[in-house]
């Protein structure tokens, strides 16, 4: 018996710290948003207070190199970022986000499609990482775009989990995150995703559920981020989440993404003002709003604009999302009602979280606010449930 009982008290101490380390890493929920430079929002304006995650967009690979570089222009921001965010909470989490959708699809095909090449970016991605002082990384690659595409995605996130945790145990730091933006559906366009090396790999997946109509590729308006599709014949994030989780990915590891911003069309005539309507298919220009040729508007300007023109705001609880219409001037987009059913969603479901796209585009983080309130209220209700 005496001989026995060192041994036991060494395996439960062993036992104790090996659930302690792996549940340093895990995360409990996500509430996180997106930061660019080129949103002129300055990084001393977020809330971080209503954020658990941040995410600092984007590092750049470069195709020559096959290295994460940060551009010049964005070295102050980013080396600065954590500690900026962390003065109004210091314990949120940061992550430095590489790609976006502006980003060469080739070079990363081809950086994921050699082993040597992937290691130049796995281990600058780590470098760049702690020299700026994130807590993670993120990759955005849209999208892997075939077969052998989505197996090299598979195999680069199975590498860049087993060296961050290398590099984690050699340091005796904790270990960085990582995360990845996908496509809302496992499916891309008939193209699979790796969804065991996903879940294995990745501490979650942010699922990007919005871009699903706009008058750059459209012949008619439509939710750009509908949760539902009462058709079921159309794009929407309920659809995504389905998709995935039916795939394998548990619903812990997905995190529901919404838009800070709609979509700006011009109607063929002023009564056309419905979902599917027909359109111009265009993209209009609205007086004293920056409107990009996509049609893009952020949610602050959307607000302006249905005061300065007297805008009819509406909300479809079939789809969850909204619209608004002045004249032959069409925008859909995400109000407060929409993102507060989406995150109950996201809760109802499950899910690890939400994320949005961008903190810039919010209107004096008033959908954040709304989003982190929706959450904490549907934890408390399930707290008191459950007493």
């Amino acid at each position: 018996m005496s001989s026995t009982k060192p041994i036991s008290l060494l395996v439960s101490i062993t036992f104790f710290f090996s659930l302690l380390l792996s549940s340093s890493s895990a995360q409990s929920v996500v509430k996180a948003s997106y930061w660019f430079p080129g949103s002129e929002y300055p990084v001393t304006d977020i809330d971080s207070s209503l954020f658990t995650h941040l995410f600092c967009a984007f590092a750049d690979l470069n195709a020559q190199t096959n290295q994460v570089t940060i551009a010049s222009a964005s070295q102050q921001n980013f080396s600065t970022f954590t500690q900026t965010v962390q003065r109004r909470n210091p314990s949120v989490k940061t992550l430095l986000s590489i790609g976006g959708g502006n980003a060469s699809k080739t070079a990363f095909a081809s950086m994921a499609s050699n082993p040597t090449s992937r290691k130049s970016f796995i281990d600058s991605s780590i470098r760049l990482a702690r020299s700026n002082g994130f807590h993670g990384l993120d990759l955005d690659w849209e999208y892997p775009s075939s077969a052998t595409e989505m197996s090299n995605f598979g195999t680069l996130l199975r590498e860049w989990r087993s060296a961050v945790a290398a590099e984690a145990s050699s340091s005796g730091r904790q270990r960085l995150l990582l995360a990845a933006a996908v496509f809302y559906s496992n499916n891309h366009y008939s193209v699979l995703y790796p969804v065991q090396a996903v879940a294995d790999s990745l501490d979650w997946v942010n699922l990007m559920a919005y871009d699903f109509y706009g008058p750059g590729w459209s012949k008619v308006t439509g939710p750009p981020a509908a949760l539902y599709d009462p058709s079921n014949a159309g794009p929407s994030g309920d659809a995504g989440v389905r998709s995935w989780t039916q795939a394998g990915l548990p619903a812990k590891k997905a995190v529901l993404g919404f838009p800070y911003y709609g979509y700006a069309w011009g109607l063929s005539n002023a009564n056309s003002h419905s979902y599917y309507a027909a359109t111009t298919g265009a993209a209009v220009t609205i007086s004293g709003a920056a409107i990009p040729e996509d049609g893009s508007i952020r949610y602050g300007l959307i607000r302006k604009f249905i005061v300065d023109n007297g805008a009819t705001p509406v909300y479809n609880s079939s789809v969850v999302g909204d619209y608004c219409y002045a004249g032959t001037t069409w925008i859909g987009y995400d109000d407060n009602q929409s993102i507060v059913t989406k995150v109950r969603y996201a809760k109802q479901r499950g899910l690890l979280g939400y994320f949005s796209w961008h903190v810039g585009a919010d209107d004096n983080s008033g959908l954040s606010r709304a989003a982190t309130r929706a959450w904490d209220a549907a934890a408390t209700t399930r707290t008191i449930q459950k007493n």
